[in-house]
């Protein structure tokens, strides 16, 4: 299991609870962002038709259809002003 803010390694039980944090970057992760059903293309941002909308979608929440996602995270998401920046220097950097 890997935390979805820090990418580091965690030994947790694979039933998270609602207040389970990361050892290491203390981030929550009872959240949507490290769900299983948090798709942004989706209403809401969630594939679960049954629950309930969520503001921070990185806060904890008590969503009772959580499921973490055992998927590789990549850290923390990057400020999408910072990414166009870096891609732009990236395209026009010389080689």
């Amino acid at each position: 299991m890997q935390c979805p803010f820090c990418s580091k390694e965690l030994t947790l039980d694979p039933k998270i609870s609602f207040r389970e944090s990361c050892f290491y970057c203390v981030r929550d992760l009872h959240c949507c962002f490290a769900c299983h059903f948090y798709d942004t293309s989706a209403a809401n941002e969630c594939r679960e038709p049954q629950a309930d909308p969520v503001i921070d979608k990185e806060k904890a929440n008590y969503c009772e259809y959580f499921q973490f996602a055992n998927k590789g995270f990549s850290g923390q998401k990057e400020d999408p002003a910072i990414a166009a920046k870096r891609k732009l220097e990236e395209l026009f950097k010389k080689k």
